[in-house]
């Protein structure tokens, strides 16, 4: 079989940072993520990588990936500026067909990850989600893991265009040198967009005090039954739990999450920590976050954290019980206290 001349387009864009036109644009983390991944698989295999990136003022943000030495590729104005299927899709078809790749890279974020497979679809390709590393000797081979992370596939294929959306966290993010970005070139494609039947008027986010989950944050806290069990004097302290909780997220900056057994009391009219919900919950049948640094708090069982925990770098945990499942062998430091008094001095040092 003859052999594929390989060529690489990383799709990226422009942070979205509200309607101020005057906010510096700059790419998404997820984006300089997959960045990092063509740049690594482009040196590896010695073949073309062109960049493309879709935004608002997308060629300044273009500008700064300039050392990269790859051709750089902008879908730039107002109409790029939010995420929608109809725009981002044709700008993604766009960057495909100006640059020819065999191997499209983007970031499996929600903006992205909505458009991709169409565009493959529109392109006559495949595509790859979830992707966590590109390596292999003589070919293309991603990997991925199925079954809520308990099994690792790699995955190689033939057909092409080839689409490979990273998982975040995955990578490091590549780093900018805007030092540079004055004199590289920057390649504007003309994109004909079809009759827009939706608007983007406004942005609507929670306050940063009511928002719990933050899949960008060092650290992720996690809260287990414990909380709503009776205490050492035997009484239900649910009412002190929740404010020691927000508390601590608020001023650590920190993601929360939570065990299937505290999510699932809500539908048991039990005592519940009412910020919770079941979009909090890691482990077996959750999410498996990649946090540089985990705390566990009141948590007992191993099996939500062998398979929820196992991408966090350094986990440490709170527990009464040195026995527990939990605190043999799968975390980094035990900490054996009280964790209602351990979280009310940990705010007071915070505070």
């Amino acid at each position: 079989m003859e052999s594929i001349q390989e060529s690489i387009l990383v799709l990226t864009h422009v942070e979205a940072g509200g309607t101020d036109s005057l906010a510096k644009p700059s790419l998404a983390k997820s984006s300089l993520e997959a960045v990092t991944a063509g740049v690594s698989l482009a040196a590896r295999l010695d073949v073309p990588l062109s960049i493309g990136v879709i935004g608002r003022d997308a060629i300044a943000a273009a500008r700064t990936l300039a050392q990269t030495g790859a051709r750089l590729l902008a879908v730039s104005g107002e109409d790029f500026a939010q995420a929608r299927y109809s725009s981002d899709a044709a700008a993604c078809e766009a960057l495909c067909r100006a640059s020819q790749p065999s191997i499209v890279i983007a970031p499996d974020g929600m903006r992205f990850a909505r458009v991709a497979a169409g565009v493959a679809f529109r392109l006559g390709g495949v595509i790859d989600t979830h992707i966590t590393a590109i390596d292999g000797n003589e070919g293309i081979e991603a990997s991925r893991w199925f079954y809520r992370q308990r099994l690792e596939a790699v995955i190689s294929r033939d057909a092409r265009p080839w689409f490979l959306l990273i998982d975040p966290g995955t990578h490091l993010a590549y780093d900018c040198t805007p030092g540079e970005a004055a004199s590289a070139e920057v390649a504007q494609i003309a994109v004909e967009l079809p009759r827009q039947r939706t608007t983007v008027t406004g942005v609507r986010s929670p306050a940063l005090s009511g928002e719990t989950i933050r899949p960008d944050a060092k650290l992720l806290f996690v809260a287990g039954a414990g909380w709503t069990k009776k205490q050492p004097d035997g009484q239900v302290h649910t009412s002190d739990a929740a404010p020691l909780i927000l508390n601590f997220l608020k001023a650590s900056g920190a993601s929360l999450g939570s065990s299937k057994s505290l999510v699932d009391q809500t539908g048991d009219n039990q005592q519940v920590l009412p910020f919770l919900t079941h979009m909090n919950q890691i482990g077996q049948t959750g999410a498996t976050p990649r946090h540089r640094k985990g705390l566990s708090t009141c948590c007992y069982g191993e099996e939500p954290h062998v398979v929820g925990w196992r991408f966090i770098s350094e986990r440490r945990a709170i527990s009464l019980d040195p026995n527990c499942g939990w605190a043999r062998g799968k975390a980094d430091v035990v900490y054996v206290a009280d964790a209602f008094q351990v979280m009310a001095e940990l705010n007071k040092l915070l505070n």
